[in-house]
């Protein structure tokens, strides 16, 4: 009797201790990952897991290490980019908390049909993948992009989300970055691109290794159209 009650204590002594760790290293989580997000508030992020893979690939490729960026400020990017971005990525960017329902919800219904692949990512969404997170597809990762989405709505808010976005999209092959990509297909800088120019550019986002602004498809210049429609539609931008 004595030696069962002993084995019972010392195997919830040993729960207890599990538990306590557990509990210390969901702390520890959310400690480092609030405070990664508050710090990144203020500092430009150097580099994302997404251009670090794609350097690597390049060199196992032969190709060389090939990485082309220029952070520029929010307040110097081109109000047709700004505006351009949001009417083709994510129309509805102001109005939600990080996450399109809706869009969701159409582009799964589309995908299912078989018809052309589209994504329901919001900016928010995005934003939160290329700068937190590996590239990939799985049900743990879907799970950190949430959490993080949530956090930098909450923590950075818009105008910092977009200008994260703009700074850090994968815009060509080794091209990242609004002002890169109009370095490299316009000789100009993303604070003087015009709208044709910034709705080009907005309309090879989803796959911009595959299509390039400075060899437009018709396809391309469908989105491009639509794009443009669309930021008519939008009006005037709150910052």
């Amino acid at each position: 009797m004595p030696n069962r009650i002993s084995t019972r204590k010392s195997k919830t002594s040993r729960l207890r201790k599990v538990t306590r760790l557990i509990g210390k290293l969901i702390l520890w989580f959310f400690a480092i990952t609030i405070f990664w997000v508050i710090a990144l508030r203020f500092i430009n992020p150097p580099v994302t897991f997404l251009m670090i893979q794609r350097g690597v690939e390049g060199k196992i490729e032969g190709k060389g290490w090939k990485l082309e960026k220029e952070w520029i400020q929010f307040e110097d990017l081109s109000d047709n980019l700004k505006k351009a971005t949001i009417a083709g990525e994510d129309v509805n960017f102001l109005k939600h908390w990080g996450f399109d329902f809706k869009a969701m919800e159409n582009a799964f219904e589309k995908n299912q049909s078989g018809k052309r692949k589209i994504g329901g990512s919001t900016i928010s969404q995005q934003t939160a993948k290329n700068v937190f997170l590996w590239p990939g597809r799985s049900y743990v990762r879907k799970a950190f992009e949430a959490y993080f989405t949530a956090l930098i709505e909450l923590l950075w808010g818009k105008k910092r989300i977009l200008e994260v976005y703009l700074n850090v999209i994968e815009t060509g092959d080794g091209i990242y970055g609004a002002e890169a990509a109009s370095q490299k297909y316009y000789n100009k800088s993303a604070s003087s691109m015009s709208k044709g120019q910034a709705a080009l550019l907005v309309a090879v986002l989803p796959n911009p290794r595959r299509w390039s602004p400075a060899r437009p498809t018709a396809y391309i210049y469908r989105k491009q159209r639509l794009i443009l429609r669309n930021m008519r539609r939008l009006g005037k931008l709150p910052f």
